[in-house]
């Protein structure tokens, strides 16, 4: 959602007759189809003998007026972490405020140059990625960008071998599809970051933050009613972060990197850690910004996806239908970027876990929140990450770091083919 003096200010502009804005009438406009990003990639995990499939779709949102707005949003894919070929990178960062593309691009290329550059990555993920997210904030702040009112949010997924590691700075999210009989379910891999959530709520209210939604800040409600319902109905005018005496920041979400005005009333850089062990039954994962999850829910978000044999084609779906979204409800429409990442043949993680007797387990997932503690020791859940991997030949590296504006192209109906379950 950003913040008020960011890319959502348009949400609320003012008016002389009393009106939000919110439901005003769309205006015409032109669509500039830049088609940049749709290739297909894949890369393997030889230490556990699947691929993973993905593609990335980004889209410059619609500002009515300013037209030539610049795509807030970025991505990072980086593969073969430290020349390792079971570890990989996918990342969205999701800009706001003035200077929202500088933020989102500068934390795009160091957290990850940072994390790689970690020697003890492979032995304790949690405790390297929590300092790596640290320490992009911090060099964020202390570069030549000004942050005081900008910043971006993180979603980002490590995989190594059979285990993802997500980490979560903001309301961007990522979602795992996971087989059950012939359904297909959606599990959220990160929980978005904002004042709707009563723990987040009260840790920025201890740390000096009023807590308003704008129809409260500018005296059409109640300020003393602290009771936003939940995010899927109250979105449109969502609890917001204050100073104690002033109108600004307004930011929409609790956790960032920059934001060094909202630092100061509990706006932090620290990551929610998801780990999930990969199991046959999980299909896909998605990493997306919040432009597509805002009108799109998880389960429809996995449901779209699987509706299509080519991802490339349900990035632009998803991208296509959360853009039309957008124009139904507002006059304008969010930066929208989605990476799909399919898991091929993880059901040679059962057939490698039987030749080697080993009881195959079910999925695994901890969540880690707040400040990291060493309580939660990686080494002691799954072992030492980089025993495992150490043996494996080094190969070359590829990645990818993008930040384009692209078209929203619907493939066509013939293309629109379900996901085949193996239930063999």
């Amino acid at each position: 959602m950003g913040c008020v003096h960011g890319k959502c200010c348009s949400k609320y502009p003012s008016s002389s007759d009393g009106d939000s804005g919110r439901h005003r009438e769309r205006r015409p406009h032109i669509n500039k189809h830049l088609l940049t990003q749709r290739s297909l990639e894949i890369v393997p995990v030889p230490s556990h003998n699947f691929t993973l499939q993905y593609s990335i779709f980004t889209q410059n949102g619609y500002y009515p007026d300013t037209l030539e707005r610049e795509n807030q949003d970025s991505f990072c894919i980086k593969t073969q972490i430290q020349g390792n070929p079971n570890v990989h990178f996918f990342g969205v960062f999701d800009g706001h405020g003035q200077y929202g593309a500088q933020c989102s691009n500068f934390v795009k290329d160091r957290l990850v140059e940072i994390l790689s550059s970690d020697s003890t990555l492979l032995d304790d993920p949690l405790k390297a990625y929590t300092d790596a997210f640290l320490a992009t904030n911090s060099e964020l702040h202390d570069s030549e960008i000004d942050d005081t009112m900008s910043g971006t949010t993180a979603i980002t997924v490590l995989v190594v071998g059979d285990t993802l590691y997500v980490a979560n700075v903001g309301d961007s999210r990522a979602v795992i599809a996971v087989k059950d009989g012939n359904q297909i379910l959606a599990e959220d891999l990160s929980h978005d970051q904002t004042p709707f959530r009563e723990d987040e709520y009260e840790r920025v209210k201890r740390c000096g933050a009023r807590v308003l939604s704008v129809d409260q800040v500018e005296g059409l409600k109640d300020p003393n009613i602290q009771n936003w319902g939940d995010e899927e109905s109250q979105g449109g005018d969502p609890p917001r972060l204050w100073v104690p005496n002033g109108m600004y920041p307004g930011t929409a979400f609790t956790r960032s990197v920059g934001d060094s005005t909202a630092e100061k009333i509990g706006v932090i850089a620290i990551p929610e850690i998801s780990v999930v062990q990969l199991t046959p039954n999980h299909l896909f994962f998605v990493v997306a910004s919040d432009g597509v999850f805002e009108f799109l829910p998880s389960q429809t978000v996995v449901n779209m996806a699987a509706g299509y044999l080519d991802i490339r084609d349900a990035c632009a779906a998803i991208a296509g239908e959360s853009y039309k979204l957008w124009l139904d409800h507002e006059n304008r429409t969010d930066d929208i970027t989605i990476i799909i990442v399919q898991l091929k043949g993880l059901s040679n993680l059962v057939a490698a876990a039987t030749d080697s007797g080993v009881d195959y387990k079910p999925m695994i997932m901890r969540s880690v929140k707040g400040t990291f503690t060493s309580s939660v020791s990686v080494s002691e859940t799954y072992g030492s990450v980089r025993s495992d991997l150490s043996d494996i030949q080094h190969s070359s590296q590829h990645s990818v770091s993008v930040n384009r504006s692209a078209a929203i192209v619907v493939p066509s109906p013939m293309h629109q083919r379900p996901l085949q379950l193996d239930v063999g």
